[in-house]
């Protein structure tokens, strides 16, 4: 869930960018000489250098105990899971750490492709954490991801578009029915994301949980788990996806939107709202900054929970987040626990949080 997957909106710092021997030689120390210290390798989902700055500084703090390597995952959950479940189950040791989506963790685990935390690494890697993220990171009842970053959708607004439709979308009780009606009185349009991958999963279960219902009954019964759409929430959902889908506040790229596309949507001057992920708006302050966007529209935007299907029933906001786990084939597991303690400990998470405008779980 995403969103935690892209380098969005900001220029990328140009190391983030660079190939992993160029970030292990000339950042991070590069690899040990021959009996020295072992070098760790950590596969990252994309951002904008947070990941590479937090690597750089625990190889620091580490006091020669371990040097560390980034390895960059592709852009998208779709292939980032494909190339990770390849190389994990075909037990490539050199895997030591690797940043996940939140929804994978559980399927790593069961395939046993991650080394579970004990019970005394879980104490320590989650004091102070949200029930929530930490919740992501469990499999029967043992921690295989740390969470690392944690969000939440939200519902992102024009001001002036929501406000000359004479709507409140901070309201508690806004609902997605009254978000269509208002866009079409504007002659605007309503972005999400429709295109047939990860994001179009997290919009559906978000109607059908907002709605009371569940994508699945018996979660728990793995691949003998039915399929539970053909009921009231699920139908509801479904009208809504229709009905916006048929109105004249949908986007022309609306079933091939992502993200990124929804985002540029949002920004246009046919924009007025958008379901996406927190890092949109230090996106949009970004792109203000190096003068791609007009300072106007940044200010134009405003944000409030993820809409009701019903407004006597709270909204479930689709969670997304990154957990950190450790390969099941490494060789260095002590070592790769130590990265994922000094990773997640503070003022580093906080820093990460400000530097990358995604939430600390």
């Amino acid at each position: 869930m995403k969103r935690n997957q892209f380098a969005r909106g900001r220029r990328p710092r140009a190391i983030a960018l660079a190939s992993a021997p160029l970030i292990a030689a000339s950042l991070l120390s590069g690899c040990g000489s021959q009996g020295g210290p072992p070098t760790l390798t950590w596969y990252i989902l994309p951002d904008n250098g947070g990941s590479v700055a937090r690597a750089e500084q625990c190889a620091e703090a580490s006091n020669g105990a371990y040097q560390v390597r980034i390895e960059s995952l592709p852009s998208t959950a779709t292939a980032q899971r494909e190339q990770m479940v390849r190389r994990l189950a075909a037990g490539d040791s050199s895997i030591d750490l690797v940043s996940m989506d939140v929804v994978f963790t559980a399927e790593f685990a069961n395939a046993n492709f991650l080394r579970p935390y004990t019970p005394e690494e879980t104490g320590r890697l989650t004091a102070g954490m949200l029930p929530a993220p930490i919740e992501t990171g469990m499999w029967e009842d043992k921690l295989y991801g740390a969470p690392y970053k944690s969000n939440a959708q939200l519902l992102w607004y024009r001001k002036s578009a929501a406000a000359a439709a004479g709507v409140d979308p901070a309201s508690p009780t806004f609902t997605w029915d009254e978000m269509l009606k208002a866009a079409v009185s504007q002659k605007k349009k309503i972005a999400v994301q429709a295109q047939r991958y990860e994001g179009y999963t997290v919009l559906i279960n978000a109607l059908v949980l907002s709605g009371g219902g569940a994508l699945l009954e018996d979660v728990e019964a793995g691949r003998n788990a039915k399929p539970s759409l053909a009921t009231p929430p699920g139908e509801k959902a479904a009208e809504i996806v229709g009905n916006l889908g048929r109105s004249p506040a949908a986007p022309t790229d609306m079933s091939n939107a992502s993200e990124e596309q929804a985002r540029a949507n949002f920004q246009s001057e046919q924009g007025m709202f958008m379901v996406n992920w927190p890092y949109v708006l230090a996106a949009a302050r970004s792109a203000a900054d190096e003068g791609t966007l007009a300072q106007e529209v940044v200010d134009d935007i405003g944000w409030a929970r993820y809409p009701r299907v019903s407004p006597d029933r709270p909204s479930a906001p689709p969670l997304g987040g990154a957990n950190l786990g450790v390969g099941a084939y490494t060789k260095y597991p002590d070592q790769a626990v130590a990265l994922v303690e000094c990773i997640n400990a503070e003022p580093k998470a906080t820093q990460y949080m400000l530097d990358e405008s995604e939430p600390s779980p």
